[in-house]
């Protein structure tokens, strides 16, 4: 086989690229219309790894990797999809998601306190597993009362750099309705405050625990208001002002709601979202495709909110299983989604993909002396309960202080510091060579080609190219012939390759 086209067949499927529903229409005349071409459909080997690592977070087993690869069912990878929205690790990947825009922390600036953290954590994972609807989570995170203890949802109130109206009423608006009331006018800031102006915090008998709460006893800032979509309201006393909101904000008539949800999930699969930057909904910040920003949107009012039929939806496009080789040079190929965006992992994803690879661990730990100071060693990164337990590995690949609730706090752009750990850092060298997931490999595999499949097959998700095996055998047997350190240098040369460092 011709090298070029070899490679063609790692990364890109020969299957003709056609629309699969109103996603794609969209996308494909936005790209007939601006004159670029779409990339191919990316191969099974690209759209396993990606779909494993966009939708949980995590590699394919080898198992995995050989049954999927090994399957010629036609729809395979729609009933992969269906599996893996399934699945517990769905829960936790995107409770760490929605942990940095609500804020999960429990230290300085942002001090819910361990126990609080921890209890926010699980309520957003408890929620996401049992695919609360969104208007439902948000409602409960907007109007509940009660212990930050025992009530998770409440320390969306504690999870901000204060406690008055007006910074709650920016943080409700950054994360439910994707917007930065910053350049907002004065007055229009003031009636969004004046929802949460009799948002109370009680004290308790237990160390750092408070009771959040409606008082009916605090003012109202002003009982005339109006929505931020200019509807005029009137709050009446005794009833809570933040039912009110809610009860407009999850409104299917609301401009924000559910257009915010998909856009940001639209930017979480494709790397950017249809309106650019995907927490900065603005009339002046026009969207890229607005006939598909108002598709998903309906789709997801339709659904009563089911955030899972928009990944769903979005997972099943050719769009989403484009390849990242883009066939135009287009500089707006990005803006029009013409093929799959080339990111680093997270770092959490990495660190967990490493410790899978080399059935090793990881330490991670919290300055906060309660409820404890070391993490178990079996800990996922993903799975962490409070960005205040960390580790040097993830402070340096990125993963973001949890400060703003901003998607920018997350760094993923790569780094010289972060290149040499990859490669020279004895955190990493010990990993590998300490690996019993490699010694196991070693001790399993048939012969020298099948340890290099494996080895494939657990780092990039794919078998070696005819080429790369040549390569391999070549080195192997200019080495003398010691296995084990030919097994060591094959997984340290793939887990410092682009393929393995970013998601493609």
């Amino acid at each position: 086989m011709n090298p070029d086209d070899e490679i063609a067949s790692v990364f890109e499927d020969r299957v003709p690229l056609t629309p699969r529903g109103a996603i794609d229409e969209f996308v494909f005349e936005g790209l007939r219309r601006s004159a670029i071409q779409p990339a191919k459909l990316c191969s099974d080997q690209v759209f396993l790894r990606r779909v494993y690592l966009d939708v949980i977070g995590a590699l394919p087993t080898v198992e995995e990797a050989s049954a999927f690869l090994g399957d010629s069912t036609p729809n395979k990878r729609a009933v992969l999809i269906d599996q893996l929205l399934l699945r517990d690790e769905f829960a936790n990947y995107w409770a760490m998601k929605w942990s940095d825009l609500l804020r999960v922390k429990a230290e300085f600036p942002i001090n819910l306190w361990p126990m609080g953290a921890q209890e926010y954590y699980n309520w957003i994972v408890a929620a996401l597993r049992k695919n609360q609807p969104y208007d439902r989570f948000a409602r409960e995170l907007l109007t509940l009362s009660g212990s930050n203890f025992r009530e998770g949802s409440v320390n969306f109130f504690r999870a901000m750099q204060g406690r008055g109206p007006d910074v709650i009423g920016q943080a409700v608006a950054l994360t439910f309705m994707g917007t930065r009331i910053e350049r907002w006018p004065e007055a229009q800031r003031r009636d969004l405050a004046a929802f949460f102006s009799q948002v109370a915090y009680k004290p308790t008998g237990e160390w750092k625990e408070e009771i959040v709460m409606y008082d009916p006893g605090k003012p109202l800032a002003h009982a005339e208001v109006a929505f931020p979509d200019g509807t005029r309201a009137h709050l009446d006393p005794g009833r809570d002002p933040r039912q009110v909101f809610a009860d407009w904000l999850t409104s299917p008539a609301n401009p924000w709601f559910a257009r915010n949800l998909v856009n940001r999930i639209w930017a979480w699969l494709l790397g950017r979202g249809i309106v650019h930057e995907a927490d900065d909904l603005r009339p002046d910040n026009r969207p890229a495709l607005p006939e598909l920003l108002a598709f998903l949107e309906k789709e997801l009012i339709t659904a009563d909110y089911d955030s899972k039929h928009i990944f769903r939806l979005i997972l099943n496009s050719s769009t989403y299983q484009l390849s990242f080789i883009p066939q135009s040079d287009n500089p707006d190929r990005g803006k029009y989604f013409a093929c799959y965006p080339v990111r680093r992992l997270d770092a959490e994803v990495l660190i967990d993909a490493i410790c899978q690879i080399t059935g090793s661990t990881e330490q991670y730990s919290s300055a906060a002396p309660e409820p404890y100071t070391i993490m178990p060693v079996e800990q996922r990164a993903v799975s962490l309960p409070d960005g205040s337990i960390s580790s040097s590995f993830l402070e340096l690949f990125g993963r973001p202080a949890r400060d703003t609730g901003y998607e920018s706090e997350r760094n993923n752009q790569p780094s010289a510091a972060q290149r040499l750990h990859l490669l020279n850092s004895t955190h990493i060298e010990r990993k590998i060579e300490q690996s019993p997931a490699l010694q196991q490999l070693l001790a399993s595999a048939a012969g020298p080609d099948m340890l290099i499949k494996q080895l494939y097959l657990s780092i990039l998700s794919r078998y070696p190219t005819e080429a790369e095996m040549k390569a391999i055998q070549v080195y192997a047997n200019g080495g003398g012939g010691n296995r084990r350190q030919g097994a060591v240098d094959v997984a340290w040369a793939l887990m410092n390759t682009s393929e393995f460092v970013y998601r493609h």
